[in-house]
């Protein structure tokens, strides 16, 4: 048989290092469907119950695996779904690549069955590269093209493929004029500032008595260099979202995650730093920074574009963070004095005393927050958490404590419901022998994880660990908004959009053959997490917990204050609420009361 168009793409793919897909079929994509399955076992494709959790795949196997993500649709709706999921790769930067189907090349501009601009629908999502292959000898520059720039520029790139091409006898561009020939490969730059930049950017931390640094996403790969500039420095290291695993949290200078998910530690660091060193974030809460011109500002990051835009820096330095402090580090000087350290580590242990009171108050019937601190004493070695949007992201961020080795991540620029699940079995593919466990809210269950409860149990006899837990923290409210409403706007609970049904989620993971546990008990959440720890297939937890524990920001203004009193006069839930918020206030004084 002649080699297709179908059948050369694949091959194109697999000299480029591609093993996995996450997809799902149609009519769109049958001729390259096709064609991957004469690949025979070259590639794996993963089956998802919908599109957009295949992207979410995607964007989550590029994230704990630093490789290119690919996901795969047909046209139309198809196409369509793949969109947030995308969103989410390009906001937190991460390669992707999106094939989708089109209708046949005769049958574009006659507004045909499921023909879609899909040029335009995802010039966004893939700016930097969304072509439409019109001829086969095309294929290969576009193949390449599409996969360098999403690697070599982190960015989502789209190949659209008509129907009616897929099956065509491939053709290798000609040697005449109009006709381009390229090739597989690309090799990872390591950028360093010039030295009199790296400089100026140590005189600036040299100088500073209380310098406190941010960590993103862009240092996961630099833990060594941040500890040792930190020790140098006698700095203090908060951490944003998705830096969550760049430093563990038994270090007594790391105050822990950051804004209005963040600790109070973290929040003191940068009202009272003197010097803010930044790397490989793009932390948005400005108001969680220090105040402008509080503190001298150095910022690392491999993307000009988010340089100085948080926080007006004096040193802006494009680079790779791991080798811009290798080089860095002979620069600074060590700072004998250990006073700042000293109060760093006050403030940790005296978060850490509320962070358990507030766990172990009252609530009714679980507080949510002592899920997170029981699994946190008992997470495996080399785990991998995922957390979703909402407000178990609150609790992810501030009471799970990670360890060395460790993995996680959720989605951040995005913030995305229903990406804690997907993000879990991604994981779980690119490392089927390291324990794997998602936090998830009830709405983010019902929006569209619990589908994937069934892709979950379809592939877990092919790992080689079969710990993946899912965690459902089940309230029958959309928790995060809800709070958002009484503290941002001072309106009561609107009960018509905030309650929704209580779904037995451990009832439902039984019937298709995963284990179901069921805990409404405070004395039962430790034992629930060893059972599923020790369980000898995937586990769904269903925590019947309090809706009316507040997520309380670190620090709370007189605006936000005044809102939520306001809110109460007509809150469905005001009795609840009231005692719960004065239990979470006063925890800390008032321990078990």
């Amino acid at each position: 048989m002649a080699e297709t168009v179908g059948d050369f793409f694949w091959n194109r793919l697999h000299e480029w290092g591609v093993r996995r897909i996450f997809g799902y079929p149609g009519d769109g994509i049958n001729g390259l469907l096709g064609a991957l399955d004469r690949q025979g076992d070259r590639f794996e494709f993963v089956q998802v119950r919908h599109e957009e959790m295949a992207a979410f795949m995607a964007s989550a196997h590029a994230k704990f695996t630093g490789e290119l993500g690919v996901c795969m649709a047909t046209s139309g709706p198809g196409a369509s779904h793949l969109l947030t999921g995308l969103y989410d790769a390009r906001l937190d930067h991460m390669p992707v690549l999106a094939i989708v189907g089109q209708q046949a090349r005769t049958a574009i501009g006659a507004h045909y069955q499921q023909e879609l601009d899909l040029n335009a629908a995802f010039k966004d999502v893939a700016g930097d590269f969304v072509q439409t292959a019109i001829v086969p000898a095309q294929v290969r520059h576009l193949v390449d093209r599409a996969v360098r720039i999403a690697t070599a520029r982190r960015r989502v790139t789209a190949l659209i493929f008509p129907n009616d091409i897929q099956d065509e006898p491939m053709e290798q561009p000609p040697r005449a004029h109009g006709a381009v020939f390229s090739g597989v490969g690309w090799s990872k730059p390591v950028t360093v500032p010039a030295g009199p930049d790296l400089q100026r950017a140590a005189e600036v931390l040299n100088a500073g008595s209380k310098v406190a640094i941010l960590v993103g996403a862009g240092a996961k790969d630099a833990t060594d260099e941040v500890i040792a500039v930190a020790e140098r420095l006698g700095a203090g290291a908060a951490k944003a979202l998705l830096g969550k695993q760049v430093l563990p949290d038994d270090l007594p200078w790391v105050t822990g995650s950051i804004g209005l998910l963040g600790t109070k530690p973290s929040y003191d660091l940068m009202i009272e730093c003197d010097t803010l060193l930044m790397l490989g974030s793009g932390f948005p809460y400005s108001e969680f920074l220090p105040k402008e011109g509080q503190a001298r500002g150095v910022q690392v990051d491999i993307d000009p574009g988010m340089l100085s835009i948080r926080y007006p820096m004096e040193c802006n330095l494009e680079g790779d963070v791991k080798a811009t402090l290798e080089a860095l580090l002979p620069l600074l000087r060590h700072k004998a004095d250990d006073g700042w350290r000293e109060k760093i580590a006050g403030w940790n242990k005296s978060w850490q005393k509320t962070v358990e009171a507030r766990a172990n108050a009252a609530a009714d019937p679980i507080n949510p927050q002592k899920l997170f601190t029981e699994l946190s004493t008992r997470l495996p070695e080399r785990a991998i958490l995922t957390s979703d949007s909402g407000s178990c992201a609150n609790w992810y961020a501030r009471d799970i404590k990670i360890r060395r080795g460790m993995m996680c991540s959720l989605s951040g620029g995005l913030a995305s419901m229903g990406a804690a699940v997907p993000y879990a079995i991604a994981a779980k593919f690119a490392y089927p022998d390291r324990p794997v466990i998602a936090l998830v809210g009830d709405g983010a269950m019902q929006m569209n994880n619990m589908a994937e409860l069934i892709t979950i149990a379809k592939y877990m006899n092919g790992w080689a660990n079969r710990t993946l837990i899912v965690a459902v923290l089940n309230n029958e409210d959309l928790n995060q908004v809800t709070w958002e409403q009484r503290v941002m706007e001072g309106n009561p609970r609107f009960d018509a959009s905030q309650s929704i049904p209580n779904v037995p989620y451990h009832e439902f993971a039984r019937s298709i053959g995963l284990d179901g546990i069921y805990v409404d008990e405070p004395e039962q959440v430790g034992p629930a997490w060893d059972r599923a720890l020790a369980s000898n297939k995937p586990a769904v937890i269903n925590f019947k917990v309090d809706p009316s524990v507040p997520p309380l920001p670190p620090h709370i203004n007189l605006g936000q204050a005044k809102h939520f009193m306001f809110s109460l006069a007509g809150d469905s839930e005001r009795g609840s609420v009231i005692v719960d918020t004065a239990r979470q206030v006063m925890a800390k004084i008032l321990p078990g009361e």
